[in-house]
């Protein structure tokens, strides 16, 4: 995006098919360089709820905030467009929902909750700059 001429979306099917289908689209339609960076997540990730769900995860990880929603068109007069909602649950209960996360919670707590509280304020930063784009800040 800080090119200024690179079509970028951030997408994640499960939370928001509608999305993922429309940056499709424009990242097709657009005479020149294009990326989509889209969530998937993984065996590896070891998802508590199983990868049956994984559209669940992805949803998931939408509304806690870990994961943001945009398109960026140089096409248009306003190219940021935020998809995302203000994150509506916990980040925390999101990291908890992954043993990657959780075990590193169990070997080492104090570290742990340091690096999800930054992780978190991290995440809300990136979010309000999203949307500041977005308002045309």
């Amino acid at each position: 995006m800080s090119y200024g001429n690179v079509y970028v979306a951030q997408v994640a099917m499960g939370a928001d098919y509608n999305q993922l289908i429309k940056a499709l689209k424009e990242a097709e339609s657009y005479d020149g360089p294009a990326v989509i960076i889209a969530y998937a997540p993984c065996v590896t990730h070891g998802l508590k709820c199983g990868m049956h769900d994984v559209q669940g995860e992805m949803r998931r990880a939408v509304e806690a905030g870990y994961w943001h929603l945009y398109r960026y068109d140089p096409r248009k007069d306003q190219p940021m467009q935020l998809d995302s909602k203000e994150p509506s649950t916990s980040f925390q209960e999101f990291l908890e929902g992954e043993v990657r996360y959780a075990s590193l919670k169990r070997s080492f707590p104090e570290e742990a909750e340091r690096l999800f509280e930054l992780s978190a304020e991290d995440a809300q930063r990136r979010y309000e700059k999203y949307r500041a784009l977005a308002d045309g800040e």
